[in-house]
């Protein structure tokens, strides 16, 4: 149940997360701001949710020579320990303006958890993310990169979202933007993304990311 996985996963508002994507899936196109919704209106769930720790993204990528005819996949991870040693939460790709090409139809987000659950007789796969909101409206003049950081609530806590994995496009790779200070020797590869303030999408790391992140 959801309040159940609230305490799993220390999340308070997970249940209002899942409110409103169940609001917005059973409204498609509603202009609607959340905030302005009814109380009375706003969908319930107290049923069973299954929990995930990894997805499997198939894409096309035509440019990239890898694969049968252009396809591939890749598994996309979030789990609490990888490998017995720290955590590990992939970022990906998400498409949020089908109608925009490139990075400015679609953003950056940290998945925090896989799940899925049944409602009204529809299955819906989804995952409770962390967004990064990009920096600057044009990328990085040195790297050609967009530079992006974590969004964060008014208390200054994690923007949390759960969105549809219809939505996700792919894995997403990021670099630190580092400053003048030194890097802590003893940095881990699990505290990455939370020791730096910013990051450049790398559209480097393979043809596919290049086209989709210019």
């Amino acid at each position: 149940m959801a309040q159940q996985l609230e305490a799993e996963l220390h999340q308070v508002n997970f249940t209002g997360l899942l409110q409103r994507f169940l609001y917005y899936q059973q409204n498609p196109g509603s202009e609607i701001d959340w905030d302005d919704v009814p109380l009375h209106q706003r969908p319930s769930y107290h049923g069973k949710i299954s929990l995930y720790a990894s997805a499997v993204a198939t894409f096309y990528a035509p440019s990239d020579i890898c694969g049968v005819g252009g396809m591939r996949q890749e598994r996309i991870r979030a789990v609490p320990v990888w490998r017995k040693e720290g955590a590990r939460y992939d970022c990906v790709f998400v498409t949020t303006d089908p109608s925009v090409p490139g990075f400015r139809g679609r953003d950056v987000a940290r998945v925090r958890q896989f799940f899925s659950f049944s409602s009204g007789g529809a299955c819906y796969p989804c995952a409770l993310v962390h967004w990064f909101c990009r920096t600057a409206e044009t990328p990085d003049e040195e790297t050609g990169m967009w530079v992006v950081e974590r969004e964060v609530n008014a208390d200054r806590s994690p923007f949390l979202d759960i969105i549809h994995l219809d939505t996700i496009v792919r894995a997403a790779h990021l670099l630190p933007v580092c400053g003048d200070d030194f890097v802590p020797q003893d940095l881990v590869f699990d505290q990455t993304l939370n020791a730096f303030h910013s990051f450049y999408v790398n559209k480097f790391i393979d043809h596919h990311a290049f086209e989709i992140a210019s």
